[in-house]
């Protein structure tokens, strides 16, 4: 069978030409489909195509393939299928679902500040931020764990406008020298973006483990649920870099070969802009964190696949659902533009609609059922 992207790859591949020999053991054709839907996502594919012979349809959907329409092919009536990739779905459902439920009772964010990573403090110009990093990552790198924490807590702020002021920590590790080296990172993220440490906690003796606390400050904070349909999406991501070592396909490490001013001047691009509604591109991944300032903002999403700004060496997949380092995702008028941003690149890649969910629109004009994030 063969295989590969549709033009110039941006995650739509195609296969064609599946062939068994007569007389072949029974199966060797469905495991011969199975073991190319598996190399397409691999691949980084987030939609895989075949037109099949109509005697084969019900081979096809029997593995879970989806009739599409009709064609004519060599004087033989053919099915046009596809295969249904489920990796935006698989991970909107492994890290935001179950947050709905979880967060019943609390007002979190104040007034007009829903689906915010940050959160205004009543009566103050000042933003708080809190994130955790992943035991199993601050266990696996607990240097790069510690510059994730200012990195992601920074973004955070960034997203909604705030000038980072400081940031407060808690590790917790089996020993001094382990915490040596997430407090090594967490130094020198600090240093990175000129943004002090103000104090924390360390316990010994325990498991591994960091959360940081970050406050900044903005007088016009930039809510995630202020996008209305209509409004244009715009990327602004700094495609510098490569993926993190251990991490390929996962992080994306734009950051550590930054300078300071390189780092502020993007941190600082949704507060020199002021769109309607932005957002921080997070472990969600470009598609997730689109599909939750979507949700917030009480609408759905399109997003153009081909504009998508990304690395050259990051397949579709991945990039659409990696932590990206920086990223950044804005919502407004067609008229208003996106400020500078030093070494990242923007482009306009989608616009907010009627309805709920995000959908992919591809090439072709053909667009991806909406996926919805909870």
């Amino acid at each position: 069978m063969r295989l590969a992207p549709v033009g110039v790859d941006v995650g739509w591949w195609t296969g064609s030409r599946l062939v068994v020999a007569p007389g072949s053991t029974p199966g060797i054709g469905p495991a011969l489909v199975a073991a190319a839907c598996a190399r397409a996502e691999q691949a980084g594919a987030l939609r895989f195509d075949a037109t099949v012979q109509d005697r084969y349809a019900a081979m096809f959907t029997r593995l879970g393939w989806a009739a599409t329409g009709t064609a004519d092919i060599g004087g033989r009536p053919h099915t046009a299928m596809t295969w249904p990739i489920g990796r935006l779905a698989a991970l909107a459902q492994a890290t935001k679902s179950p947050l709905g439920g979880l967060l019943a009772g609390f007002h979190l964010g104040g007034p007009g500040f829903v689906g915010d990573d940050g959160a205004p403090v009543p009566g103050t110009d000042v933003v708080a931020a809190c994130d955790a990093i992943l035991p199993s990552m601050v266990e696996r790198d607990p240097g790069w764990a510690g510059w994730c924490g200012v990195l992601v807590n920074v973004n955070d702020l960034s997203a909604m406008g705030a000038a980072p002021l400081g940031l407060l920590d808690s590790i917790g590790a089996r020993d001094a020298s382990f915490a040596a080296r997430v407090v090594a990172g967490l130094r020198a993220g600090s240093q990175a973006w000129g943004v002090p440490v103000l104090g924390g906690h360390t316990q010994l003796g325990v498991p591994a483990a960091l959360s940081v606390t970050a406050l900044g400050r903005t007088d016009r904070p930039v809510p995630a649920s202020g996008g209305r349909p209509g409004q244009h999406v715009r990327l602004t991501a700094d495609l510098g870099g490569d993926w993190r070592p251990g991490a390929t396909g996962r992080q994306w490490d734009s950051t550590t070969g930054r300078t300071t001013a390189e780092l502020q001047l993007m941190g600082s691009v949704v507060a020199r802009t002021a769109p309607a509604a932005a957002k921080d591109v997070s472990m969600a991944g470009l598609v997730g964190t689109l599909g939750m300032l979507a949700e917030a903002s009480g609408c759905g999403a399109v997003l153009d696949v081909a504009a998508v700004p990304r690395p050259t060496s990051a397949t579709v997949g991945d990039w659409f659902t990696c932590f990206p380092g920086s990223a950044f995702l804005t919502t407004d008028g067609a008229d208003r533009s996106v400020a500078p941003a030093g070494p990242a690149t923007t482009a306009t890649c989608g616009e907010l609609v009627p309805g709920s969910g995000v959908r992919l629109r591809w090439p072709d004009g053909s667009t991806t059922p909406p996926w919805p994030v909870r």
